[in-house]
């Protein structure tokens, strides 16, 4: 709430009757309490007790905006610039936790959304341990995730932590971005990167001692094998420290299928052994399965056909902050956490009071 108080107001002074935290104070409880759409975010608004929202500092007599208030609002928001504060306030959140920080980064296009510059693409940051977003930002028009992903790196302290990527961000530029702001890496290497990948295969795997791990969970046999390796000097990629083979054989109602995953990290065998790194590795898909899918299917991302200016972008925001702020909460189920928090008003409340 505190947040929201210094997001600076785009609106014209001259007739605002709703301040903007007034406005973003309301979009986030709703959201928290399950609202998928504007309308949603007003309705909630309206049939809140006036006690319950007095608890957000809402006084009284303060008039409530309409639906049509909250998306003019949003949408002339600076979206990067609020996305940028709720990263540093989470940042004060999650920094206390034992051990490194692991952090995933991948993007994901809000496909029922459209702007003047198309369907928007947001690249977020996810914290592996905490399940909580540490930082958003959208992909510029005409370019893609690589450059976005360094842009909103820059923006965060990552001293230290761990940074995993899929294949794309398997980049020369990326990793020494990455190192050079103090923080470690583990990318997965594939065909974009033919010549590092045919090097990293022609190392003498058969001669290198193996870790396997098995799960039988979600009724299907994994069977992991890790293996891995100081980097030669001849591997020529900045601040590569191991390389690692993992090799994943799958078992599901009898057909087995074999994949074998080639990944590079800076941090040596002492620093992270090679079961860790396959830990990571294998980390790295919570950011889909906590997060993206999440806001998919818990908060129906891609059917919200949000079209004007920012306001696709602020929405992600909102939903990024309620999971997080579950999570934090001790919530690892979000589906049932919205559910319980919209059968009661003052849960959503309690929820940002706590925070």
């Amino acid at each position: 709430m505190e947040v929201f108080a210094q997001v600076p107001d785009p609106r014209d002074p001259r007739g605002v009757r709703h301040d903007l935290a007034t406005i973003l104070t309301v979009a986030q409880t709703a959201v928290s309490a399950g609202a998928r759409t504007l309308l949603a975010i007003a309705e909630w608004a309206q049939d809140v007790t006036r006690e319950t929202l007095s608890r957000l500092g809402i006084s009284p007599d303060r008039e409530l905006p309409s639906e049509s208030t909250i998306r003019r609002t949003l949408a002339q928001l600076d979206a990067d610039d609020l996305d940028a504060r709720m990263a540093g306030w989470m940042a004060t959140r999650v920094g206390q936790l034992a051990g490194r920080r692991v952090i995933a980064l991948d993007g994901k296009t809000m496909r029922g959304a459209r702007t003047t510059a198309g369907t928007p693409h947001l690249v977020a940051a996810f914290d592996h341990t905490a399940g909580t977003v540490l930082g958003q930002l959208a992909v510029t028009a005409k370019s893609n995730e690589i450059p976005a992903l360094r842009d909103l790196l820059t923006g965060m302290d990552i001293t230290d932590a761990v940074i995993t990527a899929d294949a794309m961000h398997c980049q020369r530029d990326t990793a020494t971005h990455i190192t050079a702001h103090g923080a470690h890496y583990v990318l997965t290497i594939k065909d974009n990167q033919p010549t590092l990948r045919a090097a990293c295969k022609a190392l003498p795997w058969k001669d290198v001692p193996a870790v396997t791990v098995a799960d039988r969970s979600h009724g299907r046999r994994v069977r992991r094998t890790v293996k891995a390796v100081q980097a030669p000097e001849w591997i020529d990629f900045p601040g590569a420290a191991q390389i690692i083979q993992l090799r994943r054989t799958r078992t599901i109602k009898g057909r087995k299928t074999t994949e074998v995953v080639y990944a590079v990290c800076s941090l040596d065998m002492i620093a992270a052994s090679p079961a860790t790194v396959a830990t990571w590795i294998q980390g790295h898909w919570s950011i889909e399965n906590s997060l993206h899918w999440v806001r998919d299917v818990t908060f129906d991302e891609d059917r919200h056909q949000l079209r004007t200016g920012n306001g696709p972008q602020v929405m992600a925001c909102l939903r990024n902050t309620a999971i997080s702020l579950l999570r934090l909460a001790g919530h690892t189920k979000i589906a049932t956490a919205l559910r319980h928090h919209g059968r009661s008003a003052s849960r959503p409340v309690q929820l940002l009071l706590n925070s």
